[in-house]
């Protein structure tokens, strides 16, 4: 098949669970045998990576109209150009608008759904509502609609009564890890705590570093992680952090993905505040490394973990988890073991994208889901 990827930052992936997905299934595609092609945001760049093929489209940078210019830029090429796809995925269910005009060029589309993305806070009253109508949009139009987790696929049933394509994330497996650069900062095996996320409300950075100022936890908690389009909240997180640095290291981004799977894999805890998205690869990240988490206390997490984790809610939750994981490190090292074998054993990207392989030549024979729900909520 010859299949389009879209609506994501394409690859090599440096930022989210989105542009992961692209380039682990979309190589794996290109090694069973499929002609693939990547949008990506950006003028300029190589023209093909692991098989792949690229294309280079601008994007507005501007919160509300990044991803929708360069999708809208994307659906325009791939309609209008001479390239013949037998099926496509787009990628955010706000892209949703868009997938009449693939329709129109006669190419059966899947949507990747994302999370409950209304729910983030950096969407006012207007965004919030645009999602939730690009929800139902997405029910309406789309041949399949992805869910990444269990707990979106049930949202899509209850919401709208739909069946969606359950496909999650793969988790890379890492076993006896080097740490020779950990020392770059300053760090050594199991003497610290770590957070991997953009400084977001929804991410509760605020509430982990809080948690980790009040506590009596001797390690530091070293947070990975900004945001382009959060000034406010990033403040918030250097003013509590600046209460007690020795608890709390601030490194910012970390696009070194030797010296990532370091840090993942020699922290003491992982502390993942995700709580509105589905599947996070950061937290399979953690898992595949071998690495304990305690996570925030929401359904998406806890799918994830299968009860092999710490949660919290709050600050002091936080804070009782980074005591409970120094007072007893041994179980750390147990209890990390055991979500390293749940993440090879369940969340395998060779799995993912056979999944994907067997979606799209489904909806390429003819297979859709339009028409099976109106796009109605039912509540």
């Amino acid at each position: 098949m010859r299949i389009a990827l879209l609506g994501t930052r394409g690859v090599p992936a440096q930022y989210g669970g989105f542009e992961t997905a692209v380039e682990e299934v979309g190589r794996r595609l290109v090694d069973r045998g499929h002609e693939v092609t990547v949008y990506c945001r950006g003028s300029g760049g190589a023209d093909s990576y692991r098989g792949m093929t690229l294309v280079h489209l601008p994007a507005a940078r501007r919160k509300a109209l990044e991803t929708l210019s360069h999708t809208a830029l994307s659906v325009g090429h791939v309609s209008l150009g001479r390239a013949r796809y037998d099926a496509a995925v787009v990628f955010n269910a706000a892209n949703a608008p868009f997938l009449p005009a693939l329709r129109l060029r006669g190419i059966p589309t899947a949507l990747h759904a994302d999370g409950l993305e209304w729910k983030r806070a950096k969407w006012g009253g207007a965004g919030k509502r645009y999602y939730r109508a690009a929800e139902a949009l997405s029910v309406r139009w789309a041949d399949a609609v992805i869910a990444d987790a269990q707990g979106i696929a049930d949202y899509y049933e209850d919401e709208f009564g739909l069946p969606t394509e359950l496909l999650a994330y793969g988790a890379p497996i890492l076993r006896d890890p080097p740490a020779d650069r950990l020392a770059d900062l300053g760090l050594e095996p199991g003497g610290y705590h770590l957070v991997v996320a953009r400084f977001e409300p929804e991410n509760h950075v605020s509430e982990i570093v809080d948690g980790a100022v009040r506590s009596g936890a001797r390690l530091p908690v070293v947070v990975v992680g900004s945001a382009p389009y959060a000034d406010d909240y990033t403040a918030r997180v250097e003013g509590l952090a600046a209460r007690e640095r020795s608890r709390v290291s601030l490194i910012g981004g970390v696009w070194d993905q030797e010296l990532l799977d370091q840090l993942y894999a020699h922290a003491l805890l992982y502390v993942h505040g995700h709580s509105v998205g589905g599947t996070n690869p950061s937290l399979l990240r953690a898992m595949g490394a071998g690495t304990a988490v305690a996570a925030y206390d929401v359904s998406f997490n806890a799918g994830v973990l299968g009860g092999d984790g710490l949660v919290f809610r709050d600050a002091g939750d936080v804070a009782s988890c980074l005591e409970r994981a120094e007072a007893d490190p041994a179980e750390m090292r147990a209890a990390g073991r055991r979500l390293q074998d749940r993440a090879a054993e369940l969340y395998r990207w060779d799995d993912v994208a056979e999944g994907y392989e067997k979606l799209l030549e489904k909806i390429a024979g003819g297979h859709s889901t339009r028409g099976v729900a109106s796009g109605r909520r039912r509540g």
